[in-house]
């Protein structure tokens, strides 16, 4: 989320979209990846491919890694670090990825749904 948006309303609408979403990304990142990422890695991943609108604040991500984690949906395991603290490294499971696909499907029935409804060209 932008957070030089003044207007309450839009805000508002960016908490509420990016909630459902970042779920959504954080699966399709960690889908993607050939090995387990940490936090930051996936934080910059979301960066670079997002466009930069999906990023935000990184420790937004944690509560949300942790209930992925607690549904099944991603396996963490923690490792010592030389340049820090240990990390805690995410991967998606068997479960994440059937997940990752029924989300995805309906991730785009919803786009294409409403960018119908945007475009004015119901039929």
């Amino acid at each position: 989320m932008d957070e030089s948006i003044d207007d309450p309303p839009l805000r508002k609408f960016h908490k509420e979209l990016s909630a459902g979403t970042v779920s959504l990304a954080l699966l399709a990142v960690l889908g993607h990846s050939a090995a387990p990422m940490y936090g930051y890695q996936i934080a910059k991943r979301l960066e670079q491919i997002g466009g930069g609108v999906l990023s935000g604040k990184q420790s937004a991500l944690y509560p949300v890694l942790r209930n992925l984690s607690a549904a099944g949906l991603l396996d963490s395991h923690v490792e010592p670090s030389v340049t820090g603290p240990p990390r805690r490294y995410y991967a998606i499971t068997d479960a994440g990825r059937a997940a990752l696909s029924q989300w995805a499907t309906a991730w785009r029935a919803t786009r294409d749904s409403v960018d119908t409804v945007l475009e004015g060209s119901l039929e």
